[in-house]
C-alpha cells in the first residue's frame, strides 16, 4: 500500500467517524453537530427554518411586538429619543399596553413601568431594531433604513432576520446575572432539536437542561458554587431562564406552566404548533423517543 492509498484509507476513516451518530447527540453526527453550531440555518444543517403563514406569524408575540414599534417609527418619520437614547416614556407605555409580552414583575406590581430599561421586553425591542439595521440613530432620533421600510411588509424575511440576529448577534448574557458564559446560546439549534422531538409531552424544564449538558458538557459553570452540585443546578437554571423565559417563549415556540412547591416553582415546557410548523428537523435512524 503507498502513501496515497494509506491516506485515503485515513481520510475514509475519519469521513466514517464524523458522520456517525452520537447518542450524546441525540443520533446526530459530529459532522451535522458542527454546521448545527456554526452554521445553524445552513444548507447542511440538520435544522431549517420553514417559511410560516400570515396567521401564523401573528402569533409570534415578540415580532409583532417589533413590527408596532416600527410602523410607529414609519407613521411619524422618526422617532425623538430621550437625552439618554432611550424610547420616550409614552411610546414605551403604549408597546407594553399591546399586551404582546407581559413581564411577571411588572404585572404583580413588583416594579413600575415607566421608562425604557423598566422592561425588558421593551428594551430588547429597540436594541434588536438597531442591531439588525432595520432603524438608524442620528441625534437622538429613531428612523427606518431602506432595509427595514423593505422588510415591514414581509413576514417572512422581518421574521427570519430578527430570529437570526436575536440568536447569533444579541448577546443572551446581558439581562441576567449569571455572568459571561455561552450557556444556552450556544447551540441553541440543539435546543430547537431537542424541542421538536421531545416537545409534545409537557416535561419539566431540568429535561432539557440535562440533555443540552450531555452534549455541551464544558459549559457547566462550577464557578456559580464551589459545589459542583451547586454548580450544575445554577447552570441549569441559567440555561432554563435564557432558553425558555427569554428565548422560545418570546417567539412562540413554547408554553410554559409554572408549578408552585413548598421553596420552589417547577417550570414545565410544551411547543407549540408554531414550533412545529417553523422548525424542521432531518430525520436520524436513531429513534430515542420511546426511552422516555
Amino acid at each position: 500500500m503507498n502513501l496515497e492509498e494509506i491516506q485515503r484509507y485515513i481520510d475514509k476513516i475519519i469521513n466514517e467517524q464524523n458522520n456517525q451518530g452520537i447518542p450524546d447527540f441525540e443520533g446526530y453526527s459530529p459532522f451535522e453537530m458542527y454546521q448545527l453550531l456554526n452554521f445553524t440555518f445552513g444548507s447542511n444543517s440538520p435544522i431549517q427554518l420553514q417559511k410560516l403563514c400570515d396567521n401564523d406569524y401573528q402569533k409570534i408575540p415578540f415580532l409583532n411586538q417589533i413590527k408596532y414599534l416600527i410602523d410607529l417609527i414609519a407613521k411619524k418619520g422618526e422617532m425623538k429619543l430621550t437625552s439618554k437614547g432611550f424610547l420616550p416614556t409614552k411610546i414605551v407605555s403604549e408597546i407594553y399596553s399591546q399586551g404582546f409580552l407581559k413581564e411577571e414583575y411588572i404585572e404583580r406590581g413588583i416594579s413600575k413601568l415607566y421608562k425604557e430599561t423598566d422592561s425588558i421586553t421593551i428594551n430588547l425591542t429597540r436594541i434588536i431594531i438597531e442591531i439588525a439595521g432595520l432603524v438608524k440613530k442620528r441625534n437622538k432620533k429613531l428612523s427606518l433604513t431602506k432595509k427595514g421600510e423593505k422588510m415591514v411588509s414581509d413576514n417572512d424575511k422581518l421574521f427570519r432576520e430578527i430570529f437570526k440576529t436575536y440568536t447569533t448577534k444579541f448577546n443572551w448574557t446581558y439581562y441576567d446575572g449569571y455572568g459571561e458564559n455561552q450557556i444556552g446560546q450556544l447551540g441553541f439549534g440543539f435546543s430547537l432539536i431537542l424541542l421538536n422531538r421531545y416537545g409534545t409531552k409537557k416535561r419539566i424544564d431540568k429535561f432539557y437542561a440535562d440533555k443540552y449538558f450531555i452534549a455541551f458538557p464544558d459549559l457547566i459553570e462550577n464557578e456559580f458554587s464551589s459545589s459542583t452540585v451547586t454548580g450544575y443546578k445554577s447552570s441549569s437554571n441559567c440555561y432554563s431562564l435564557r432558553t425558555f423565559d427569554r428565548f422560545l417563549d418570546y417567539f412562540g415556540l413554547i408554553k410554559i406552566e409554572k408549578v408552585k412547591k413548598p421553596g420552589c416553582i417547577d417550570k414545565y415546557i410544551t411547543k407549540t404548533e408554531i414550533m412545529d410548523k417553523l422548525i424542521k428537523c432531518l430525520p436520524i435512524e436513531l429513534n430515542l423517543e420511546d426511552s422516555y
